[in-house]
């Protein structure tokens, strides 16, 4: 995560749904625009979201704070529809959610929801969510929220508060474990990201489109941590790099017709998609020590019923 190299990773651009992975990315405008002290009264629609829920009353006051962290350890769509209310409402809050991701890089991803429900057009890459895991993690509130295994949520209307406790089993199980994030739908699957520490090095996995076998998601994730450090602990050359600044645009080339750096024709150029394979590859899947997997049968949801 320091050094951007991609030490392994299969599909990197494949176009796959994030689930609640996508609420790293609303994390990240929340933390740019709103006051951590900053009082939210979510609505009913927002108390009403399809759950997983941290069980928000509507019309109780709730500090941004505390609905990040809900956000994050229960994966509350609840409080992320929320937060996309004080954003100046779901859709702004979707406009600003793709800007970020536009303007750090992240151009395989489109966010249709504020929680990671599914909806039209939605779509992250493995690339793009170690990108903006990795972004995220620079910000001590994010990594800290990112961290969290459980949380006392206050109650509504005069209720004690009641406990919330994170999904992912890594924060529990795995030695050197900075944090993550876990997802789910019936459309993404399994979906992962997360970071760890190991003899000074720090390094992200991704897993998009997991299922829970041939091993539980929580096993693969701790092979891959595994594997990915004794990659780098063997200087193993990268196959990549992960940077948060976007593509630059080239200047149109006519059909057919040759490109100044000797890479064929433009038919060609433009039918092949960034991240695949050959020098131009290496070009733009260009940030951090990065493990980057996803594949049928490769990923996690360390949950057992979360719905996004």
């Amino acid at each position: 995560m320091d050094s951007g190299e991609v030490l392994a990773a299969h599909h990197p651009h494949g176009r796959q749904r994030p689930a609640s992975l996508i609420k790293v990315l609303l994390a990240l405008v929340v933390l740019d625009e709103l006051d951590p002290e900053q009082i939210v009264v979510p609505t009913q629609r927002d108390a009403d979201q399809e759950c997983s829920c941290a069980d928000l009353e509507a019309g109780s006051p709730y500090s941004v704070r505390d609905l990040l962290l809900a956000t994050m350890v229960k994966s509350g769509n609840d409080a992320a529809h929320a937060l996309a209310g004080a954003l100046g409402g779901v859709d702004e809050a979707l406009r600003k959610m793709n800007a970020l991701a536009h303007e750090l890089g992240a151009t395989d991803t489109r966010a249709a929801s504020p929680s990671g429900l599914d909806g039209p057009g939605m779509v992250t890459s493995a690339y793009d969510q170690a990108l903006l895991f990795t972004h995220a993690m620079t910000n001590p509130q994010f990594a800290e929220a990112a961290g969290v295994q459980r949380m006392m949520f206050p109650g509504g209307r005069g209720e004690p508060p009641h406990p919330l406790v994170n999904n992912d089993r890594l924060l529990d199980e795995y030695p050197g474990i900075l944090g993550g994030k876990t997802g789910f739908t019936s459309a993404s699957r399994h979906t992962y990201v997360g970071a760890a520490e190991r003899d000074g090095r720090r390094i992200a996995v991704v897993l998009l489109r997991a299922e829970q076998r041939p091993v539980q998601v929580s096993d693969q994730a701790r092979s891959l941590f595994d594997y990915g450090f004794r990659l780098a602990a063997e200087g193993v050359p990268a196959v990549g790099r992960v940077t948060t600044a976007p593509p630059q645009p080239q200047a149109p080339v006519r059909t057919g017709e040759a490109r100044a750096d000797g890479g064929g024709t433009a038919e060609a150029a433009d039918a092949r998609p960034a991240g695949s394979g050959g020098s131009s590859a290496v070009g733009w899947i260009v940030a951090l020590v990065i493990l980057v997997s996803v594949g049928v049968g490769v990923g996690i949801a360390l949950s057992r019923d979360e719905r996004v």
